[in-house]
């Protein structure tokens, strides 16, 4: 017979707080649109006011070449992130080849497609998988939404490809995991229920948002809460918490990434050599540092008047607060990144090394998906130009002296056709041989699909046309 007892158990749990919130949400934010976030906050609230610039460690850090220790940037923010549980929102396709003297307005704009591509080479599927991956991505418009049935999505494989409609349910099911969330949904609700399926289970009033979001999002589009809170029976405040949660989520998830290209970019951060270091800097100039306005916050009495301006000065710290943990977290990923490619930025395209998300995410002890958001849309100027920083993430291949970036075959490739005879250029099944020579293991299909990717014509095509420019 089975006694009653008391146990006494310890746990964690993720709470979306609204500090939490705003500093995920700055995380993800390009430096454009930063600055006006910063700017409506000013212009909105009195306790605000900004803070005369002064470059400190945490806006600067240097990268030895022979470092073997990691700097640890920021540590007491850092410890904070975590002791507060950041809810990570999971994501994330190498980028074409890009000329050493890249142009910036070449880099700006990129299609919900490439992101989402992007997202589907860094998981390394086999090319079965991966085929179904792409059609599907395909079948996604720009608001992130799929547009075709999966039976259409079938037929558009073959004959190449002979698939279940399970496999795709399944293989888009992966692609719904990928940033940003709710990407891949069938209608709005579906989209919602998404991504309230990222928060914790035990956030308040999400069981009852995924309730709305299936059967009701009607009637709170309609604002037709009274009707909708006898339906579902539940008390006011169950159902305030609830619309928060689902207001919170983003109908058109496919605009967090995709924008109109634009005529120029702004780096987050910049990266330059002195006296053999390279120094890593946040671009402060677009972006100004931010405190409390020490006149107003030290006039308010400790009675209960003043509450607006009380919850602006609380307002006012969260902001702060959240740029501190952006800043940190941006500087950290950029100093990761630049000293796991330094013979990039030495010697060019062919030092790329191979790098994926889980590879800054250990290094830096932070989860995947907060390093995807971090290099999504962030911008890094090096004296060989302006990158992404998704620029420097690609999938390995092998090769007999180790793994080989994507990135580097891509730009070995471009060496050959810029050297081969004029009167005979070079098949893919020869560039491939020439590559294997060089002891990469690459199939002449993958060669194709790296040539045609930096719009590179055929073989046949280019004895018609001449040399490359």
């Amino acid at each position: 017979m089975l006694k009653p007892s008391l146990q006494l158990k310890l746990s964690q749990q993720l709470t979306m707080t609204p500090q939490l919130q705003q500093a995920i949400r700055l995380l993800q934010m390009p430096v454009m649109e930063l600055q006006t976030q910063i700017q409506q906050a000013l212009d909105e609230n009195v306790m605000l006011e900004v803070e005369e610039a002064e470059t400190s460690a945490t806006d600067t850090e240097t990268v030895e070449p022979d470092a073997e220790e990691r700097d640890e940037i920021a540590a007491a923010v850092e410890a904070e992130w975590e002791d507060r549980q950041t809810i990570d929102i999971p994501s994330q396709r190498s980028t074409a080849d890009t000329p050493d003297s890249r142009d910036v307005a070449d880099l700006s704009g990129e299609s919900l497609a490439d992101h989402l591509l992007w997202q589907l080479e860094l998981e390394r599927l086999d090319e079965y998988r991966t085929a179904i991956g792409r059609a599907i991505i395909d079948a996604i418009n720009d608001d992130g939404y799929v547009t075709d049935e999966l039976e259409t999505i079938q037929t558009t494989l073959l004959p190449e490809i002979v698939c279940t409609l399970d496999e795709i349910e399944i293989m888009l099911a992966r692609i719904q995991r990928f940033d940003p969330n709710g990407v891949g949904a069938r209608s709005v609700s579906e989209c919602v229920s998404l991504q309230l399926a990222q928060l914790d289970p035990e956030t308040p009033g999400l069981e009852l948002a995924l309730r709305i979001a299936a059967h009701s999002l009607d009637l709170v589009a309609e604002h037709q809460f009274s009707t909708l809170r006898r339906r579902l029976g539940v008390s006011e405040k169950a159902l305030h918490d609830a619309i928060g949660l689902v207001r919170a989520c983003h109908p058109r998830p496919g605009a967090a990434v995709y924008a109109p290209t634009s005529d120029y970019i702004v780096p987050d951060v910049f990266v330059r050599k002195a006296d053999g270091v390279w120094i890593v800097e946040l671009n402060q100039s677009m972006a100004p540092q931010l405190k409390v306005n020490q006149t107003y916050a030290s006039s308010l009495g400790r009675n209960g008047d003043y509450e607006v301006l009380r919850t602006q000065l609380q307002e006012a710290r969260w902001l702060i607060r959240s740029l501190e943990i952006r800043n940190a977290t941006l500087l950290k990923v950029a100093l990761t990144i630049v000293q796991r490619q330094t013979d990039f930025l030495e010697h060019g395209e062919e030092f790329m090394r191979p790098m994926v998300l889980k590879d800054i995410a250990e290094a830096i002890e932070m989860h995947e998906s907060t390093v995807s958001r971090v290099t999504t849309n962030k911008y890094m100027h090096t004296p060989r130009g302006v990158f992404e920083f998704r620029h420097f993430f690609s999938s390995h291949l092998a090769s007999t002296a180790g793994e080989q970036s994507s990135v580097a075959v891509r730009a070995k490739i471009k060496k050959l056709i810029g050297a081969e005879m004029p009167e005979k250029p070079l098949s893919d099944n020869q560039l491939a041989k020439l590559l294997s020579v060089e002891g990469i293991k690459v199939a002449r299909r993958t060669v194709a699909k790296y040539r045609e990717g930096m719009n590179i014509p055929s073989s046949s095509e280019r004895r018609r046309v001449g040399p490359l420019a």
